[in-house]
């Protein structure tokens, strides 16, 4: 896909990036690589390979999970202007 000069301007009004001309062609020459590279992607066949999320087969090691912190709800509340059944109450913004 090739831009054209007012592609990059109308790109940059609609991003509101105030460029001048020269500032456009160094853009349009970025841009015209990145799509380049993108052509060059979506032509590598990737059938049957499947997709992964990482591009090493890495493991997290898990950690139990173990309460470390004591329940200070009650505490915390007590400085509320509005509890109602452990909850805090606030006013109605939206009508």
């Amino acid at each position: 896909m090739a831009l054209t000069p007012d592609d990059v301007q109308r790109l940059a009004r609609l991003a509101r990036i105030d460029i001048d001309a020269g500032a456009a062609r160094e853009v349009r020459a970025k841009l015209d690589t990145i799509f380049a590279m993108i052509n060059d992607l979506l032509s590598i066949d990737t059938e049957g390979i499947e997709p992964m999320a990482h591009a090493q087969d890495v493991e997290m090691p898990l950690r139990d999970d173990v309460v470390t912190e004591e329940d200070r709800h009650a505490l915390f509340q007590q400085g509320a202007p509005s509890v109602a059944a452990g909850l805090y109450l606030v006013p109605k913004v939206l009508e």
